[in-house]
């Protein structure tokens, strides 16, 4: 399987070379017709020349026909190649960005939008390392739209696993692996239509604005009736038949005209705006539209809005940019005013898009939604592809209890270590109530191994591929104690910090749900003195071991691995070092039983520190 992941990356490597090639021959290209065209002036500047003093006017006529010509053709030539080299740097730039996911190459791969400002929905967000710089979301994240960003961040962050929206997505996302070529061309047509992300919420906050239907249904009439009659009597004047009563009906639709701009404008306005947004939409919609999904039911299913033949993206855009292209004309004054003086232009596109605005608010909040669904589903299908050693996980269901273990995992491993420094580890829970204490010393891979059950369940309830040769495991609620911080602006104490968390463990195991609840800590009670961290980490443990729970605790304080004797449903696991040619040695392997070393003082002495033995 790692053959089959360095050949990938191989492939990328290869191909990102040769797009980085074609691109330089397309510029030298574009450099030539640059050249070309300034001949073409000048060629035109002679025949010219030449036609004028030597020939008749029908010379001087072709002479101007030809040099247009020349010079047209050389420009829509040159226009092309500049299509191309954009497009293949696009394309470079994807695959590249595919090839620093692939080597964990931090400073290559796109930053996702940022959380930061806002709340932290619940501690997973941080404790494993799922949201934020560095994170896993950054990692998978390809959508190509701030809201499907932010669903795919909801996906990895749900602490409460949904078994229909588990059984959904992972089919959809297991369709999606092999169809490189549709998940790639998907975000070629969008960064070819716009260099920023998709905002959902530009296109509905038009679609919600309120709109003076009613009135432009009253003053469309008018406006046509005063048109009409300014250009009957304005031709009858011209011709000689009545007096020039035209200026008083102009006049009349002037006053009409600009009396209702206030209605009309900060509509038209945001058409404008709209229309813009739109045109990144509909590079996506179409290609999605005239997509063939051949056998992919499940990926057909979730595409079912784009591709509906009575109200398809394209024929309803397509109308639309008909409509908001005759409104962007108003941009220019004079243009603007000449057509409303032949033609009632704002009132009467008003009352159309007014129509399409209805149809678009059913729509569009649909095409919106699917798209999110889909570009999430696309992140998570894309880092199982560049991860061809990863498994989508078995979820067994609560009844199976008694066959066999209720987690059991082969090859488990953490998705944000590197792959050649990743040592992966097997691992199984047998029960419910079972909790395993997990001692080691600094740097040994305990916290690691902790936060690697946790994270790998992030991605399996996502939908996504885990990072295990094998993992089934029923459905649990997570609940993690790891990252604690103090809190300034609420007045917490780190130690209070940590018994709140500790808390909201206890009032969810007595909740009423469906799921027991997989809890993870790491340092239990760090906040506090030896002695009382001792008394009250044993008393919590003995609490909630043999209920419906199961956890992991990692920790230093080796004394809580005598609560193995006190209690069958706690059990202890370590992670060991050694010292080798004065260098501490870690193989970072999870083995039963309590930890038999320490090396605090050992790291200590070896960097200088005075130590007492």
């Amino acid at each position: 399987m790692q053959s089959k992941r360095q050949d990938r990356q191989n492939a990328l490597s290869s191909e990102i070379i040769r797009l980085d090639k074609r691109v330089k021959h397309l510029e030298s290209l574009s450099r030539r017709f640059s050249w070309y065209r300034l001949l073409a002036v000048l060629f035109a500047g002679v025949t010219i020349f030449v036609a004028t003093n030597w020939f008749n006017g029908g010379g001087i006529y072709i002479s101007i026909a030809l040099s247009i010509g020349i010079f047209s053709i050389i420009v829509y030539y040159h226009r092309r190649i500049d299509r191309w080299i954009r497009k293949y740097q696009i394309w470079s730039q994807i695959k590249s960005n595919q090839l620093a996911r692939m080597q964990l190459d931090w400073n290559h791969i796109p930053a996702s939008p940022s959380r930061s400002q806002l709340p932290i929905q619940n501690p997973l967000e941080i404790d494993l390392d799922l949201i934020g710089n560095c994170s896993l979301h950054q990692l998978v994240d390809r959508t190509i739209s701030i809201e499907g960003s932010k669903l795919l961040s909801d996906w990895l962050s749900q602490s409460e696993p949904n078994l229909d929206h588990i059984n959904k997505y992972q089919k959809i996302i297991q369709e999606l692996v092999p169809i490189s070529i549709f998940r790639d061309k998907l975000t070629l047509n969008f960064h070819l239509a716009s260099k920023d992300q998709l905002e959902g919420k530009r296109l509905l906050k038009w679609l919600a604005m309120p709109y003076p239907t009613e009135q432009i249904k009253r003053l469309l009439p008018i406006s046509s009736i005063l048109v009409l009659l300014n250009i009957t009597l304005f031709l009858l004047n011209i011709f000689g038949y009545i007096p020039s009563y035209w200026i008083i009906t102009f006049f009349l639709y002037a006053v009409f005209y600009f009396s209702n701009q206030k209605i009309l404008q900060p509509f038209l306005d945001a058409v404008v705006i709209f229309d813009a947004e739109l045109d990144k939409f509909r590079a996506i919609l179409v290609y999605i539209e005239s997509y063939h999904y051949g056998d992919k039911q499940a990926l057909t299913q979730l595409c079912s809005p784009f591709i509906d033949p009575i109200n398809s993206p394209s024929k309803i855009l397509r109308k639309i940019k008909l409509v908001t292209a005759a409104i962007g004309v108003r941009s220019n004054p004079v243009l603007m005013l000449l057509l409303n003086i032949i033609f009632p232009w704002d009132f009467y596109f008003s009352w159309v898009i007014s129509h399409y605005q209805k149809d678009l608010s059913i729509q569009m909040p649909i095409w919106l939604k699917t798209l999110q669904k889909l570009e999430a589903s696309i992140s998570l299908a894309n880092f199982a592809y560049i991860n061809p050693d990863y498994t989508f996980p078995e979820f067994k269901h609560p009844d199976d209890n008694a066959r066999g273990p209720i987690l059991e995992a082969k090859g488990l491993g953490h998705p944000l270590i590197p792959p050649q420094q990743k040592i992966c580890n097997g691992f199984s829970i047998n029960k419910l109530g079972e909790v395993y204490i997990i001692t080691g010393s600094n740097m040994a891979g305990k916290s690691t191994f902790v936060k690697t059950i946790g994270i790998n369940l992030a991605l399996a309830y996502a939908g996504g591929p885990v990072n295990a040769t094998e993992f089934k495991t029923n459905l649990f609620r997570l609940h993690t104690c790891i990252k604690i911080s103090d809190s300034i602006t609420d007045g917490f104490s780190y130690f209070y910090a940590e018994v709140k968390c500790l808390k909201s463990l206890l009032d969810r195991m007595k909740s009423n749900h469906p799921y027991p609840i997989l809890f993870l800590i790491d340092e239990i009670f760090r906040g506090t003195n030896n002695r009382e961290r001792l008394i009250g980490s044993q008393a919590y443990i003995q609490n909630i071991a043999g209920k419906r729970v199961i956890g992991l605790i990692a920790t230093h304080d080796l004394e809580l691995a005598n609560l193995e004797d006190q209690n069958d449903f706690i059990s202890n696991y370590h992670f060991r070092d050694e010292v080798r040619d004065g260098k501490l040695v870690f193989d970072y392997k999870i083995m039963p039983g309590p930890s038999p070393t320490t090396n605090a003082l050992k790291i200590m002495e070896m960097e200088g520190l005075p130590v007492d033995k």
